[in-house]
Order: structure tokens, then C-alpha cells, then sequence
């Protein structure tokens, strides 16, 4: 986290923006770490938590979107060409595909909060064919409950802490 916190106090929302849309995307970036950290400046008033939060709910959803758009497009053939690798057989991809047919708006809205999950959860999604729509409206809602939990949520604790110490 030391590595990321100078360019957040430099850059502010932007590098929030960057960080958390190429971890979305599917870079191992540290998102909640990210927004704790974003929670503990903006407490200290060095960064715009308003800002800050509006600009990870946008890296998250077009991150997301992205990694959905290339699973969409490319995603497929690659998974059945090098699915058994890792177990994907085509009877587990056609599986898979039921799956997000039928509770795919509730793998997305959860993937987000479960980190592989979150920085795979577009790609995926794309690739099995899950409807855009359904998709969007999913990753929106999963994205604003994330970075709530984690952004406002530590620095709503924050105010707390202060609170119970001072007694």
C-alpha cells in the first residue's frame, strides 16, 4: 500500500480511477486496500472522498465492462480451446452457462466483494454470454455496494473510533 498512497495523495480520484479499473479488468491490484487507504486520506482531509468514490465506482464499472466486451468477443474460443487446462470441459462450460443464465446478476453482484472473483467476474461473464443488459445493471449494483463497504464504510468507522477513544 505504501507504493499506491503517494500517487493518491498526488493524483487523487485519477489514480483511484486507473488503479481500480485495471484491477477490474483483471490486473492483481489491491481495490480494497485501495479504497481503506483513500478512507484514512480523505479522513485527514487530503483527498475529496466524494471524488474519490465516484471515480472507483467508475473504474469498477467500465473495468468490469471492459473484461466483459473482450470475454464477449474472444472469450469463448479461448475457453473451449484451453478450458482443459484448468477443467473447463465444454459439458462444464455449457454448465457454467446455465448458471449465469439463471443467477448470473447475483454471481456478478457478489464477485465483487471475493478478490480472484472480482477481477475475473467481466471476463467471464462475456464469455459464457451473459446479456449485457442483465450484466450492467449487476456490476453497477455490485460496484456501489463495494465501494461504499469498502470506501465510506472505514471512513464512517473512522469517526467512531475517535468517538469511543476519546471516552
Amino acid at each position: 500500500m505504501a507504493l499506491i498512497e503517494p500517487y493518491v495523495a498526488a493524483y487523487g480520484a485519477f489514480a483511484v480511477f486507473v488503479i481500480i479499473y485495471f484491477e477490474s479488468l483483471g490486473a492483481p491490484l489491491p481495490g480494497e486496500s485501495l479504497l481503506v487507504a483513500v478512507s484514512a486520506i480523505a479522513a485527514h482531509g487530503d483527498v475529496n472522498l466524494v471524488h474519490a468514490l465516484l471515480a472507483a465506482f467508475a473504474g469498477a464499472v467500465l473495468g468490469d465492462s471492459t473484461g466483459y466486451a473482450i470475454g464477449h468477443f474472444g472469450g469463448r474460443p479461448l475457453l473451449l480451446r484451453y478450458g482443459g487446462y484448468v477443467k473447463l470441459t465444454p459439458e462444464r462450460l455449457g454448465e457454467l452457462e446455465r448458471l449465469f443464465r439463471s443467477k448470473g446478476m447475483w454471481i456478478v453482484m457478489g464477485a465483487r466483494f471475493v478478490a480472484i472473483l472480482r477481477q475475473l467476474n467481466g471476463l467471464i461473464a462475456g464469455s459464457v454470454a451473459m446479456p449485457w443488459p442483465h450484466f450492467l445493471v449487476a456490476n453497477a449494483i455490485g460496484a456501489v455496494a463495494w465501494v461504499l463497504v469498502w470506501g465510506l464504510g472505514p471512513y464512517l468507522a473512522v469517526d467512531s473510533f475517535r468517538t469511543i477513544l476519546r471516552f
